[in-house]
C-alpha cells in the first residue's frame, strides 16, 4: 500500500463483525476498494471513529499506477497535513503545476488517460509503467526537480493534450513515446553506464 505508517496496523487483526481490522488498543483500520477497480481507499482511526470520542485519522487513496495522496488529521492539536506521489511522471508533473488545485479527474489526466486507453498499445503502456516509477524516483532525488517536472508539463503533457483534442493522434503518440525514451536515457540508462563503467574500473 503507498505511503502508509505499516507499524500502526501490521498487529491489528480483522473484526468481521465491525468489517475492518481491529488494534489491541481500539484502533481501527479500514480497506476499501473503489468501485471500478482502480484502486483501494485506505481509512486508519486511533479511537473508534464512531460516537463523538476525538480521535486521529490517516486517509490514504491509492490506484493501481501507484498515484496516491495522503491526510493525517490530528485532532489533539488541530492540524491537518496533506501529501500526495505518484509512480507516473506525467501526474507528477500536473501535481507539480497545479499545487493545491490539483486534482486526479483534471482534464490534462483525463485526456491522457483516454488517450492511453484508446491508441496506446499494450507493449508501449506496459514499458511505460515500467519505467515511470523508477524515472519519477531520481527525478525526485535531484535539486532542480521542480524544473524537470515544468518541462514535462510544458513539453509533454500541454502539447500532448491539446493533440489530442485537436484529434492530430499521431503527434501526441510521437511525444508521449519520444519522452518516455528521452527520459529513460537520461534517468536509467545513463547511471547504468556510470554504475557499469566505476565497476570496470574497479576490476581493471
Amino acid at each position: 500500500m503507498a505511503d502508509f505508517d505499516y507499524d500502526k496496523i501490521k498487529d491489528m487483526e480483522y473484526d468481521p463483525n465491525r468489517g475492518c481490522y481491529v488494534g489491541k488498543n481500539g484502533e481501527e483500520f479500514h480497506v476499501t476498494p473503489y468501485s471500478n477497480g482502480s484502486g483501494y481507499k485506505y481509512d486508519y482511526y486511533d479511537r473508534s471513529p464512531y460516537g463523538n470520542a476525538p480521535h486521529n485519522s490517516t486517509h490514504v487513496k491509492s490506484d493501481l499506477n501507484e498515484n496516491w495522496s495522503r491526510t493525517d488529521n490530528d485532532r489533539d492539536n488541530g492540524t491537518q497535513d496533506k501529501s500526495s506521489g505518484s509512480g507516473c511522471y506525467l501526474t507528477t508533473a500536473c501535481m507539480n503545476h497545479m499545487q493545491d488545485n490539483f486534482d486526479d479527474s483534471c482534464n490534462e489526466l483525463m485526456t491522457l488517460r483516454w488517450f492511453r486507453d484508446n491508441f496506446v498499445n499494450k507493449e508501449d503502456i506496459k514499458h511505460y509503467y515500467d519505467v515511470a516509477p523508477i524515472i519519477v524516483d531520481k527525478i525526485n532525488s535531484i535539486p532542480d526537480s521542480n524544473k524537470i517536472y515544468k518541462w514535462i508539463y510544458e513539453q509533454v503533457v500541454q502539447p500532448c493534450v491539446v493533440a489530442i483534442q485537436n484529434k492530430n493522434y499521431e503527434f501526441a503518440y510521437n511525444r508521449y513515446k519520444n519522452s518516455v525514451l528521452a527520459l529513460e536515457e537520461q534517468f536509467i540508462n545513463c547511471e547504468l553506464e556510470n554504475n557499469n563503467s566505476k565497476i570496470l574500473k574497479r576490476i581493471k
